[in-house]
């Protein structure tokens, strides 16, 4: 089966997540800022759409190479096998970016890329007049980063992070590849309780109920490179028959979300029934600073608001000193938040054992983390 250099793309902050889950499932990578490239062969491409619950996307990375002329674009992308991937019917958009590159015009780009690779398809399949473009989509991009040019092919389609049972959402819902994140950052192991004291419609309870039981994030999605004809079905049916295989759906679980709004509980209840894991996960309406809990070594994770808006930021703070008291009761408990308050630790009364720089879509914000004492193992 042929070989392919992979890459999964990544949110800044979180390669080092991604780059694990990668090895994770026995394939030696390599980071950098953004990306997770490695070696796989079409079974790789559809275990890492089902399994990488942290990354952007996966694609194929079709070529590389040094262009500062558009005639340097167009023969580089013209030597690539293009043919190997897109059919005579397929759809071919094709996208772009340039960053700190002599070619900077980024529609031009685009537009010499989709040219030369007509050109090559034109040659091999004997085809001189236009390509219809009406079967399976193919989305190929070009990137430019100080004039070196890469050229891929998506095999995700929608984002990863659309996990499909998202039916309804907040204001401003954080994406289920960063709450998958921040569950991969703690110390919770399945066997300990957890809790999110500010579940807006349900997204970080949901991906820990995901990982509590090893389910694969992608089971329940489709993905565009399903229906590539050189993509053989039998692959995505080995990879879910896996998938199956490999997931707990017995493990007992204790996870618990709240929040102050009533319709985000109901939100975030219908979610989790969309998801398979409606009688997993209790949610209940309550303030954050009404949680009281007999229960210990638990894990709290939670995405309070920031107080971002104009004429919020003094409710916030008051919030996040009440919480301070909520949490101090909670002496065995491990607790993780992320806010873009550069005062929280300020606030809560106490400084975090660690801090991790994150971006909650484009907002810049720290990931504090205050570690319990660990769980006794009992003989």
């Amino acid at each position: 089966m042929n070989k392919f250099k992979l890459l999964a793309t990544s949110p800044m902050g979180i390669e080092a997540i991604v780059a694990k889950e990668v090895r994770d499932l026995g394939y030696d990578c390599q980071v950098e800022n953004g990306k997770i490239t490695y070696v796989g062969d079409a079974l790789a491409i559809a275990r890492s759409n089902l399994w990488l619950r942290t990354a952007d996307r996966v694609k194929i990375v079709i070529g590389e190479f040094k262009a500062t002329t558009f005639d340097q674009l167009f023969e580089g992308t013209k030597t690539l096998p293009w043919e190997l991937f897109i059919n005579e019917d397929s759809e071919f958009p094709v996208s772009g970016k340039s960053v700190k590159s002599t070619l900077h015009s980024v529609p031009d780009c685009q537009a010499i890329v989709k040219k030369a690779i007509v050109d090559r398809l034109k040659s091999k399949y004997r085809n001189t007049i236009w390509f219809k473009e009406t079967g399976p989509k193919v989305p190929i991009e070009v990137s430019i980063l100080k004039d070196r040019v890469t050229l891929t092919i998506d095999t995700s389609g929608t984002g990863l992070h659309k996990r499909g049972y998202r039916a309804y959402q907040g204001e401003a819902p954080l994406k289920e590849t960063l709450a998958a994140a921040l569950i991969l950052l703690t110390n919770w192991t399945s066997d300990r309780p957890f809790v999110d004291l500010f579940c807006g419609s349900g997204t970080i309870p949901i991906e820990a109920a995901l990982i509590g039981q090893n389910i694969a994030p992608g089971f329940n999605r489709e993905f565009i490179s399903e229906k590539w004809l050189w993509m053989d079905s039998k692959v995505w049916d080995e990879a879910r028959i896996e998938a199956e295989d490999l997931a707990n759906y017995d493990c007992p679980l204790q996870i618990f979300g709240s929040d102050i709004d009533h319709k985000m509980v109901d939100i975030a209840k219908a979610n989790a029934l969309e998801a398979g894991l409606g009688d997993l996960i209790e949610f209940k309406q309550m303030q954050a600073t009404d949680f009281r809990t007999e229960l210990q070594y638990g894990v709290v994770v939670s995405n309070p608001p920031y107080g971002e808006r104009l004429g919020e930021r003094e409710k916030v703070e008051k919030l996040y000193q009440d919480l301070g008291v909520t949490l101090q009761a909670l002496d065995t408990w491990s607790i993780y938040m992320i806010t873009s308050n550069e005062k929280f630790e300020q606030l809560v009364g106490k400084k975090a054992t660690k801090k991790r720089k994150l971006f909650n879509g484009f907002i810049k914000t720290d990931y504090y983390q205050y570690y319990g004492p660990r769980k006794p193992i009992v003989k």
